[in-house]
Formats: C-alpha cells, sequence, structure tokens
C-alpha cells in the first residue's frame, strides 16, 4: 500500500502497518540498534548504531591493536582506511573513486578546500553564502579571510538572492546543500553553472544529504564538497569527515594544512613537504582508526541500500508527517518552515513554535526523540532504514497528547543543557 492508497482510504495505523509491511526497505531497520520504546527521529543529527559495529571494534581492540600492535597499520588495512571509505562514499554522492577522502572533521576539511578554491580563483575576493548556512561553515570562511589579511570578503545572502548575487568578482559561493534548520533543498546543478558561467568555484556542504538521498556531484559539475560521518552515514558521534574534491582539481593546489599522511612519502620523513597525487594531499594528520573502523560499518549499511527506495520513503514519511500534524494538531501553534514540495526538501521536517524547547524535551521524556534549534525549531529527521511508518503515526499521537495537555508547561521540560 502507498501513501496515495492510504490516504484515499483511510488514514489509520493499521493503514501505515500495511505500508511498513510491504516497504522494501523493512529489512534494514534489523541491522540498526534502535532502544526498546524510542521513537527515533534524530539520525539527521546522529545517526543508530549500526549492529556490526560493536563485534567490528572488538576485532580491532583484542585482535588488530591487541595483538597485533603497530603491525595492523600494515596487516590490518589501518594506512588504506581513508581511500578505502573514501571510495565508498564517492559511490553515495556522485563521485568517481579518487575523488574522495576520509579525513578530520567537516570544519576542517571545509577551511582545506576553501583555501584551495581561494588559490585557483586569485583575481576573484567575494565569498558567497547565506546567512542561514550551518555557523561553523560561516566561521571557517570568516577564519580564513582574517588570516589572508587581504580584500576577500564574506557577502551573506538570502538563499532566493544567492543566484542572482553571483557575479563576475565572486570566487567562491559556499552553500549547504540541505538547510540544517529548514531542510529547503538548493538546486546544486542549476547553482553550480550559474556559478560556473560567472567564474566562480562552488563548495558543497553534504551534511544532510549523503546517505539522505541519491547526489551526483559529478553530474552537477561540482567543484568541491565535505560532509560529516555521523549522520545519515551512522559513522557514530564524533565520526570522521570525508571531503571531495573533482579530479580536473586535484593537480592544481596543495592544500595549507600540509600534514604528514598528506605528503608523497610519509615515511620517507624528508623534511620538506611533498603533496601526495590526487585527492591524497588532502589528508593532514593520523587517522583515528576506531572511529574509521566504526563510520566504515555505517557506510557499508548504506551502500546496500538503493538511494533512490530511500529518497521515495524519506519524502512519503515527511508526507505523512506534515499531514497527521495538520489533522491533530492543527490547532496548537506548530508553523511548518519547511518546503511542502518534496523536489525542494531533505529529509526532514521542521516547525516554529513560540514554546519549541520545552515541547521538545517533552517529547524527548515520552521516548519521541527529536532535537530543537534556535530560535524556535523542532526538528524531525526522517531516516528510512531504520525508521518505519507507525513511527510517525506514533509519534503525532505523542506530540498530539503534550500539545493538548500542556505537558511541556513542567517546569523539567524547560531546564536547557548543553546540547539541543
Amino acid at each position: 500500500m502507498t501513501l496515495t492508497q492510504a490516504t484515499s482510504t483511510k488514514l489509520t495505523r493499521d493503514a501505515l502497518a500495511a505500508m511498513d509491511a510491504h516497504d522494501p526497505l523493512a529489512s534494514f531497520r534489523d541491522k540498526f540498534y534502535v532502544p526498546e520504546g524510542v521513537l527515533y527521529f534524530d539520525g539527521n543529527s546522529l545517526g543508530a548504531v549500526p549492529k556490526t559495529v560493536e563485534g567490528r571494534l572488538q576485532k580491532a581492540v583484542t585482535q588488530e591493536w591487541g595483538d597485533g600492535l603497530v603491525r595492523s597499520w600494515n596487516t590490518a588495512g589501518w594506512y588504506e582506511m581513508p581511500r578505502r571509505i573514501g571510495d565508498k562514499i564517492a559511490r553515495l554522492i556522485g563521485a568517481n573513486a579518487g575523488e574522495v577522502v576520509v579525513a578530520d572533521s567537516t570544519s576542517v576539511n571545509l577551511f582545506k578546500v576553501l583555501a584551495a578554491a581561494v588559490k585557483l580563483n586569485p583575481s576573484k575576493h567575494v565569498i558567497i553564502s547565506e546567512p542561514d548556512n550551518f555557523p561553523t561553515d560561516l566561521y571557517m570562511a570568516q577564519g580564513l579571510i582574517q588570516l589572508l589579511g587581504s580584500d576577500h570578503k564574506l557577502v551573506l545572502k538570502p538563499a532566493a538572492e544567492v543566484m542572482d548575487t553571483i557575479d563576475d568578482d565572486t570566487a567562491i559561493v559556499m552553500l549547504t546543500h540541505v538547510n540544517y534548520r529548514t531542510g529547503a533543498m538548493h538546486d546544486m546543478k542549476a547553482i553550480t553553472a550559474h556559478a560556473h558561467e560567472k567564474g566562480a568555484l562552488v563548495i558543497w556542504d553534504l551534511a544532510h544529504s549523503a546517505g539522505a538521498m541519491p547526489v551526483d556531484l559529478n553530474g552537477a559539475n561540482a567543484d568541491f564538497a565535505i560532509g560529516c560521518g555521523y549522520k545519515y552515514l551512522n559513522g557514530g558521534p564524533g565520526a570522521p569527515a570525508f571531503v571531495y574534491v573533482a579530479q580536473r582539481h586535484q593537480a592544481n593546489f596543495s592544500q595549507p594544512l600540509a600534514g604528514w599522511m598528506g605528503h608523497a612519502q610519509p615515511f620517507a620523513f624528508d623534511w620538506k613537504y611533498q603533496p601526495a597525487e590526487g585527492i591524497g594531499r588532502y589528508l593532514a594528520g593520523t587517522q583515528p582508526v576506531l572511529s574509521m573502523i566504526a563510520l566504515e560499518c555505517g557506510v557499508d549499511v548504506m551502500s546496500e541500500a538503493d538511494l533512490s527506495l530511500v529518497r521515495e520513503k524519506s519524502l512519503a514519511m515527511a508526507d505523512l508527517f506534515i499531514q497527521l500534524v495538520e489533522q491533530r494538531c492543527g490547532e496548537y501553534g506548530l508553523e511548518l518552515v519547511t518546503p511542502r514540495d518534496g523536489a525542494i526538501r531533505g529529509s526532514q521536517v521542521s516547525y516554529s513554535h513560540p514554546q519549541g524547547f520545552p515541547i521538545m524535551q517533552a517529547l524527548i521524556a515520552a521516548g519521541v526523540i527529536g532535537d530543537y534549534r534556535k530560535p524556535n525549531i523542532l526538528r524531525f529527521g526522517f531516516t528510512p532504514l531504520y525508521v518505519s511508518y507507525t513511527d510517525v503515526w506514533d509519534t503525532i499521537e505523542i506530540l498530539s497528547n503534550i500539545l493538548h495537555d500542556r505537558t511541556w508547561e513542567k517546569p523539567e521540560f524547560q531546564r536547557r543543557g548543553n546540547v539541543t
């Protein structure tokens, strides 16, 4: 049964259970650990644990690290990890082998490609982004500009005005493909093509795209991209990030964080830096092996899924969520801030509400885990490999009760922790 069929008959929990029974992705739920009694709608912030992680890490600790010790850099494939996992991620984001490497954090990788793009466009001085871009991206651009001590500047325009702002002085367009707060999605191909017409380079942040939907970097003729490993790739908290550099740009610049793992011959221990060929020059320091092992488990599970089916289910669940909120919670002041049109929406639904924070805390206490983003946004992420259609129904049931009973007014839901 499809969502259209369920809606055309009667939207009931049984109808959604029938959709779950025929879901081609349903078997993936058993590949993840989701605690009993938890409805998890925050995989867009931290993915669930693949069940293979525990055994794989145990092997790494006891056999590879424990018995193999330093020998495992050669015998267990530790040294090759950044490129090996990078090639696996490449298949998820429309890149070729040798165009993606796993390293460092999203922020650090953004600094690398920002510096590369500035160097490749020396006669241009403007970096264009939007004020609602993820803050770390804007901070990295500000830090690089301060370091350059030149006439470079960061220009921030609302998403709708970005295309018209790109001109002949634009060096870089730096955008997050799917907005972290609203879930609105940019047209990657159109923006990249327009930027190239003006002689600008484009950096795409795929933090909310990679693993959530088909991405075609090469089809869009993208220049650079970065992304994290701990959201839809299910690599664990603080998982290493990835960086994509189109083949045509790789030999033109040696990124500024010239660490030894980015050297052409790291174990020659030469005092003079000589960048590695290809994507390897975007490495810096030694990779965190245990974290990379966990990430590879997540990427391997993701690689088994058909991303077109992942996208189809994501959109269907989000449409269902929006419909049920309007039917069951329409009188309580929730305002949809995510595009209704699935073609321009990522894999989340966000609502604004004056009491967004305590409402989310009440939901979490009731077993529905989403998250909150200032100033008043409740975010619900849809991760189709382990979230079901009946999970959506049950979440709306709980949300409706919280709003009706004003449960969020309890004092314990007003207290804020360090992480929201």
